[in-house]
């Protein structure tokens, strides 16, 4: 099989339809483009859960490791309160890495406000690199709880800031010295800063005090998987204008580089939404520092179409995230 996400199909073969019967308390369940699962617990409140794993591969990934599932949970208008790692570690890993490692998460951690509740640590001949999973923990009120898939006919989609952000910087930090034989310093290094955009805390909840429907992270697979989740998860079709979705000029310069595609590439940091009134939730959310484009329609029926110019495709399903390409 392939690196990445299961095909969709075999997802809901394989993973989705072997689940149990439901629990009345479980208010949002595991499906395509679920970004989280809620657990009612009371009259008024939910326990919001989420989580992603992350492959070690340097300082920054502390910040994907905790925003990853920071980024999910704000999906659901949620508050962020804490993170559960399980840490599969190689044999040759030395201790002061791994206390290194822990730092990094914590002091992600500490200024968000979000408390490291446990977890597992195990060294293992299963893995050649670390891998941590986390789980992310949550509470929202009943009444503030965000959907998941809760895009309807007529909205207006939004993607905030600029895609392919986090594939973006994960090159240009790992390859500056390839990327560096065409481009000047400043813009790879500038592309690697990209790390410092990987929070949606701040739109996300912008979006919620605005009455957003739904908000999905766009993540592994890029925009093109994210919309093709939002789609389905909310049984919308959609009409979307190329053009219009954000990109940075140095994401763009290395995409060409390496001949990938960056509208399917990781955009951990970029947020899709779907809302009745789009150009009063952008000019929000302009007016608070965020970026955010309209970039098209949520329709009725199942097509989901992609305009570029003069040119109308379908949406193909979710495939293989760039970043792969790169790094396998």
């Amino acid at each position: 099989m392939k690196f990445g996400k299961l095909p969709e199909n075999m997802l809901k073969r394989s993973v989705l339809r072997q689940i149990g019967a439901g629990r009345e308390d479980v208010l949002s369940r595991a499906g395509v483009g679920a970004d989280f699962a809620a657990l009612k617990v009371g009259a008024e409140e939910a326990v919001i859960l989420t989580s992603d794993p992350v492959i070690w591969e340097g300082d920054s990934d502390g910040q994907r490791a905790v925003h990853a599932v920071c980024n999910d949970l704000a999906c659901a208008g949620a508050e962020p309160a804490g993170l559960l790692l399980t840490a599969l570690l190689p044999e040759d890993l030395k201790e002061p890495q791994i206390r290194g490692m822990v730092q990094k998460i914590a002091s992600v951690c500490e200024p968000l406000g979000i408390q490291i509740l446990g977890g597992h640590t195990e060294i293992t001949s299963a893995v050649n690199r670390p891998v941590i999973s986390v789980t992310g923990v949550g509470k929202a009120a009943l009444q503030k709880l965000i959907p998941s898939g809760g895009a309807k006919p007529g909205d207006d989609i939004l993607v905030t800031k600029w895609i392919a952000l986090e594939g973006t910087f994960r090159i240009a930090k790992r390859r500056e010295e390839e990327l560096s034989a065409r481009y000047p310093r400043f813009l790879i290094r500038e592309a690697a800063g990209f790390d410092r955009y990987l929070s949606v805390l701040p739109e996300a909840e912008i979006a919620a005090e605005a009455g957003v429907h739904t908000m999905h992270d766009i993540s592994e697979g890029g925009v093109f998987g994210a919309l093709w989740e939002l789609a389905e998860s909310s049984g919308v079709g959609l009409e979307i204008d190329l053009k219009k979705i954000p990109l940075r000029q140095e994401t763009v310069e290395i995409c060409d580089f390496y001949g990938l595609n960056p509208y399917q590439m990781v955009s951990g940091g970029s947020m899709l939404m779907a809302a009745a009134d789009g150009n009063g939730l952008a000019h929000r959310l302009r007016q608070a520092g965020i970026p955010a484009a309209l970039v098209g329609k949520a329709t009725a029926g199942n097509d989901r179409i992609i305009l570029n110019g003069e040119e109308r495709r379908f949406l193909d399903l979710p495939q293989t995230d760039e970043i792969h390409r790169i790094f396998g």
